[in-house]
């Protein structure tokens, strides 16, 4: 690979150079937490730093307003770096959406100006949503990543390092059983109760669990369940994730489910309709190729990684993984075992310690972006493997 050791003398020194700033978008992301799709601010700030950097500019992008992309290079390998910048409901960064949205601004900042001496394309893409909808889905079904070498981003993690993230396939649905009402002491036979249906529902997919792979989740609360304990419920509804490690045998899994809802409905007299009501999350597909380049990487900025402890979660970033070759490597921000979507990890993205991971995942993320646009060999093994 030509001059690659010169380039990364030249990428650790942009991100010397720009991480006063992107650790300043950090903290106001921090305590000024936007939820999914109401990212405006976190948006406009981020693409108005790689505007400034020489990035040409799509905003909103894909019809998602708080959506971006952002281009930058000559002809060539097409790399993307993945941002994400939403919050969780009263939590705030409790995922630490700022700190890795950050890897990936400073990782594009300190790339920009290389992208005048080597050939290849660099996309920085703001993805919103991730923990609700999932902007990736509708970015992925948009074709934008078909094209890509190689799309990519860091998560924050707690204690650990690994490059090998896999997740799970996921469908959210929401069950909705409709009945009659009745006064639930005068007459309560004149009623059909909703609410029954959904509580033989619940029985029947806990009863399912034992004919299914010990690798599927299926978890759900009752969303609905009346008005008022004297009012035989006419509506009741129920919403659950369903998860498995292959969308394939989610579907037939799937198909179980919806059995069970009928049967429900059939022995409580009511009516049973379904529905989405999130995007579907696909599988992390592997890309082992990637994952060693990956792993080359880490060691060569000093960080140690652990194998990684196999899919406990769903990601938009699975749908990526379907249309180009993809990662997602984690890496730890603290030395207390924190976990996601607690307060606590909140706090932990502001801290000095903090500080230093966002430096080390933009030069993480920076280093892979450059082997890829320098080894057409490692590029056309990849490419190979994602096509096999």
């Amino acid at each position: 690979m030509k001059n690659y050791s010169d380039y990364t003398d030249l990428i650790d020194e942009a991100i010397e150079k720009n991480i006063d700033p992107v650790w300043d978008l950090n903290l106001y992301m921090a305590s000024h937490p936007e939820l999914g799709g109401q990212e405006y601010e976190a948006s406009r700030r981020m693409k108005d730093m790689l505007e400034k950097s020489g990035f040409a500019i799509t905003y909103p992008y894909c019809n998602i307003p708080t959506s971006f992309n952002a281009q930058r290079g000559q002809r060539g390998p097409s790399v993307a770096l993945l941002a994400e910048y939403d919050a969780l409901p009263e939590i705030g960064h409790g995922c630490g959406h700022c700190l890795h949205g950050g890897m990936t601004l400073l990782a594009g900042l300190a790339l920009s100006p290389l992208l005048e001496r080597i050939p290849g394309i660099l996309y920085v893409i703001g993805t919103p949503s991730e923990e609700t909808n999932g902007a990736k889905v509708t970015l992925a079904k948009n074709g934008v990543f078909d094209s890509m070498d190689l799309a990519m981003m860091i998560h924050c993690n707690d204690t650990t390092n690994y490059v090998q993230y896999r997740s799970l396939a996921m469908d959210a649905i929401e069950f909705t059983f409709k009945g009659q009402t009745a006064h639930a002491a005068g007459a309560p036979w004149e009623g059909r109760n909703a609410l029954n249906g959904v509580q033989l529902f619940f029985h029947a997919i806990d009863m399912l669990r034992q004919h299914v792979k010990p690798t599927v989740r299926m978890h759900g609360i009752i969303s609905h369940g009346g008005e008022a304990p004297n009012i035989v419920p006419d509506r009741a509804s129920a919403k659950f994730y369903f998860r498995a490690m292959e969308r394939t045998y989610l579907d037939r899994v799937l198909e179980k489910a919806f059995n069970c809802a009928k049967g429900a409905a059939m022995a409580s007299e009511t009516s049973i309709q379904w529905e989405n009501v999130e995007f579907s999350f696909d599988e992390m597909r592997p890309n082992h190729t990637a994952e060693e380049m990956m792993e080359e990487i880490f060691k060569e900025c000093g960080v140690d990684t652990v194998s990684a402890p196999g899919p406990g979660g769903s990601s938009d970033m699975g749908n990526v993984s379907q249309h180009c070759p993809a990662l997602q490597p984690l890496l730890a921000i603290t030395q207390v075992p924190t976990p996601h979507h607690t307060r606590a990890f909140a706090e932990a993205v502001t801290t000095p310690e903090a500080r230093e991971t966002l430096k080390t995942g933009a030069r993480i993320l920076a280093r892979a972006a450059l082997r890829t646009f320098l080894d057409s060999f490692f590029r056309e093994e990849m490419r190979a493997e994602f096509l096999s």
